[in-house]
């Protein structure tokens, strides 16, 4: 096992087999930002109803909509609610099925 001192690149090899072409990987980054935002207004929605957590925490609510923000994306990343399939899809018509 080889460790990398602390302050030094790690070395990521390409994989160009599996890569998305350009237009496409753009196209998804940006369908999944549209995601993760629309989950954050959802999420922050509920909370400020009351029914997120119950109480209204002045002391915590940056953190907490820290947190709704990286809950928002990584539920985007790993595929939330489907938005960024069905946005690409829309915008490459010829697409890759």
């Amino acid at each position: 096992m080889e460790i990398t001192p602390a302050g030094a690149p790690l070395m990521v090899a390409p994989d160009s087999l599996t890569a998305a072409p350009p237009k496409i990987s753009k196209a998804r980054d940006a369908a999944e930002q549209f995601e993760a935002l629309l989950i954050g207004q959802m999420l922050r929605s509920v909370r400020e109803s009351g029914g997120w957590l119950g109480t209204n925490d002045p002391s915590g609510d940056c953190a907490t909509e820290y947190a709704e923000q990286q809950l928002a994306t990584v539920m985007a990343q790993r595929g939330g609610l489907g938005l960024t399939d069905v946005i690409v899809r829309g915008l490459d018509p010829e697409g890759q099925d």
